[in-house]
């Protein structure tokens, strides 16, 4: 398989995880969209990353669409696979990839723009602001979101975090989120998100 996309980015960088995690060999391209766009358009027509291009060829476009194919290839998946266990995690899952969204949306709002759009900006903000209030109220005391073992949705949450506070320098204030800071510093420590990680670097 061949992982395309900069590890910058939280939605590559989860699969990233989640292939290393499974033990799945994988090339990784770290195409942007920006330097190599077309050549990400040669495999994704949406110009996006991560794409994950299969041993026969057949390209997936979206990060829960991989990880969905990948769950299917192992005996125990990082999302569980019976409820109400699963909608549970997929829950938390959407939450944190929504708010690696926002976050993404307002950096390019104030990349992009001479001007950013105050009204856009605003409302980002409190999207994002809302999102984090309710992910620290529900944070359980466990190790992990759903008790002492990893899964798909704290690598999400984490991966969220990790760009948000390095894209967005004083979007959030992480004292105010104890408990996602501790969570977040939880997941960075371990060997896995050390090895797929990549400082961020803003598209030129």
């Amino acid at each position: 398989m061949i992982l395309i996309g900069q590890y910058d980015s939280p939605f590559v960088r989860r699969v990233g995880i989640a292939l290393t995690l499974y033990g799945m060999a994988f090339e990784h391209r770290p195409w942007s969209v920006f330097g190599e766009g077309e050549k990400v358009r040669a495999v994704n027509p949406l110009m996006r990353v991560p794409v994950l291009v299969l041993d026969d060829g057949t390209a997936l476009v979206e990060s829960h669409m991989m990880l969905d194919y990948l769950d299917n290839l192992v005996d125990a998946p990082l999302f569980p696979r019976t409820e109400p266990d699963r909608h549970r995690a997929l829950r938390i899952a959407a939450l944190a990839t929504g708010l690696a969204e926002k976050a993404v949306s307002l950096f390019y709002e104030r990349r992009l723009h001479p001007v950013a759009s105050s009204v856009w900006e605003a409302r980002c903000r409190v999207q994002i602001g809302s999102v984090l209030e309710v992910l620290e109220a529900e944070r359980p005391d466990s190790p992990w979101w759903f008790g002492a073992t990893l899964g798909h949705a704290d690598i999400a949450l984490a991966c969220a975090l990790g760009f948000a506070t390095e894209a967005l320098p004083g979007l959030i204030d992480m004292t105010d989120h104890p408990r996602l800071a501790a969570h977040a510093d939880r997941a960075e420590a371990l060997d896995v998100f050390q090895r797929i990680r990549q400082p961020f670097a803003a598209p030129a």
